[in-house]
């Protein structure tokens, strides 16, 4: 792993930027990146020897639960957080979908295919993954799966 140089940074400040809507320069500063051997481009990214996100060859950022509990320090960022019903808590722990029935509250930024983080409304993270539909779309809807979810506090690895 590597100390990622200015000019990556102030890319990789950006990019947060444009896909969370939330502004991060100089709160990460102990980021590192690994880079692939095959491509040369970056992969993973790295805060304190902890992995935060993965960077997709598509352009987005793929947070892990330790990324995620670090971007909740920033109040902007809850506008990509979902709030489930309690009954459905058990369920998105172990790594289950999330279904637009079960959806209490959506923040603004959710949009089809954006990662999203699913939250409790003690503000706990309790699971990440990609958005199915818009938040639009999961208010008005009570079929379907709002969230595929990655990873959950409570996952089989």
């Amino acid at each position: 792993m590597n100390p990622l140089p200015l000019d990556e940074k102030r890319k990789l400040d950006a990019h947060i930027r444009l896909l969370f809507n939330t502004e991060v320069t100089n709160e990460f500063s102990k980021i590192q990146c690994e880079y692939s051997k095959r491509t040369g481009r970056i992969k993973n990214f790295f805060v304190n020897s902890e992995l935060f996100a993965t960077l997709r060859k598509d352009g987005q950022i793929v947070l892990t639960l330790f990324g995620a509990r670090q971007m909740l320090r920033f109040e902007a960022f809850k506008q990509n957080c979902i709030i489930p019903k309690d009954e459905a808590i058990p369920f998105i722990s172990e790594g289950r979908s999330l279904f637009c029935k079960h959806v209490k509250w959506c923040g603004n930024n959710i949009k089809i295919g954006s990662e999203v983080v699913v939250i409790d409304e003690n503000e706990n993270v309790l699971a990440v993954g990609r958005s199915v539909c818009s938040c639009v779309l999961m208010n008005k809807f009570d079929y379907g799966v709002a969230v595929k979810i990655r990873e959950g506090i409570k996952s089989r690895k």
